[in-house]
């Protein structure tokens, strides 16, 4: 696809939103930069702007590194897969997710149907995973019997649940 302005390749692919019609635009590196310079400057300058994102990146690499002491997953691997590790990460990661929850549900509690048959008891989801999370890494280290036994507590615990 072309640039509507001029000829180059069309790399910005620009959607606006006024008064309920869209307009896309397709521009260029050079004529996108135009474009947004002008509309993004609302009494600060471009290099004020970028230094924002830069201070937002450092803080976003600073919770990247924040881990669930449960299951060990971090901020950073949820981000990039979209899944959390265990229930315990609702907990762990409240600050960086009430945000997020907030703006795909647009509540921040559960308004609807619960499951019919009981759940784990909390405790035992989370030790529950864990004991998979130990037994995962027993198996990497190669400690086979460690594995073993603590294979037998999960199906213990799985024959304990009531479902």
């Amino acid at each position: 696809m072309k640039c509507q302005k001029c000829e180059k390749p069309a790399t910005f692919h620009i959607t606006e939103i006024s008064s309920g019609d869209y307009v896309a635009l397709h521009l260029c590196a050079d004529c996108a930069e135009k474009y947004l310079k002008p509309k993004s400057d609302n009494g600060e300058n471009w290099i004020q702007k970028q230094a924002k994102l830069e201070q937002t990146a450092d803080e976003l690499a600073k919770v990247d590194q924040k881990s669930c002491d449960v299951c060990g997953i971090t901020f950073y691997e949820f981000r990039q897969s979209g899944r959390l590790g265990c229930p315990h990460d609702y907990v762990c990661f409240e600050e960086e997710l009430e945000p997020l929850i907030l703006n795909i549900h647009g509540e921040t509690e559960h308004r609807g149907k619960r499951p019919k048959r009981p759940l784990l008891a909390q405790e035992q989801q989370t030790e529950m995973i864990g004991l998979r999370r130990k037994m995962k890494e027993a198996v990497e280290n190669e400690e086979y019997e460690l594995a073993s036994e603590l294979r037998d507590r999960i199906r213990g615990l799985e024959r304990e649940d009531p479902s």
